[in-house]
């Protein structure tokens, strides 16, 4: 689904990301670790094509083609979605109409879906616009549910939320990727036949209880360190720390 080869990658004239190689198979969720200030959310949005990200090295491959160089709506078109740490209030656009756009014409219940997310009541609130930190999340993955991506970018979806929302925002992202949750008859028409992938960033671990994980890595210092079982590493970092748990074998 995804390959990052040699991946460089400059901000401002600083490099953060320094030679980074990534596979993420197809149907397959990887969960990204690393201290703040490694590079993680640098990388999602590297991913996904924003300006500001300059790649001076290497390649990203997505489902085979390489994108290193394509726009953010045609990566979006290709088929990835992304959940941002800290997404803006867009004033004039309410999140009914947003998540009509993300469907581009597909056929689905707006309302239906945002039922399973307990949002229907902000569907005509302009998108973000005081909401919580937890129904921000929710107003996210609803988008990314209506979009349907083959790779889901999800970055920090346990940030600035409660327990309850944590385990509701799984029990939603692992329907999203066919993972864990058996899909009601009533959502067939928002399922998808395709194997879906995920990356997902992590800084405290707390979203590998409620999310299925194959595989995690660290990123620390810009570099990739450490590929393994992602709770081995996460009871690592908890145990020993960061600086300990780069030590281990690739």
């Amino acid at each position: 689904m995804l390959i990052l080869e040699e991946l460089k990658v400059e901000v401002s004239g600083k490099e953060i990301l320094k030679n980074v190689n990534l596979h993420v198979p197809s149907g397959e969720t990887h969960i990204m670790f690393g201290p703040n200030g490694s590079g993680k959310t640098t990388l999602m949005m590297t991913i996904m094509g924003f300006s500001g990200y300059k790649v001076t090295k290497g390649k990203i491959i997505f489902k085979g083609q390489d994108i290193t160089n394509m726009s953010i709506h045609e990566r979006a078109k290709n088929g990835i979605g992304i959940l941002f740490q800290r997404p803006p209030t867009i004033n004039g656009l309410s999140t009914r109409q947003m998540v009509e756009i993300c469907a581009n014409g597909k056929d689905m219940d707006v309302d239906l879906i945002s039922k399973k997310l307990k949002f229907g009541e902000f569907l005509g609130r302009d998108v973000n616009h005081n909401l919580s930190g937890g129904e921000i999340k929710r107003s996210e993955i609803l988008q990314l549910m209506a979009q349907q991506p083959d790779l889901l970018l999800l970055d920090e979806p346990e940030s600035g939320v409660d327990l309850e929302s944590i385990a509701l925002l799984g029990e939603n992202i692992n329907s999203l990727l066919d993972r864990g949750v058996k899909k009601s008859p009533s959502c067939h028409h928002i399922s998808s036949a395709s194997p879906k992938s995920a990356l997902v960033i992590t800084h405290t671990g707390n979203i590998l209880d409620y999310i299925t994980a194959d595989k995690g890595q660290v990123l620390y210092n810009g570099e990739l360190r450490c590929s393994r079982n992602a709770r081995e590493i996460l009871q690592w970092i908890r145990e020993y720390g960061y600086e300990e748990c780069v030590g281990c074998s690739v």
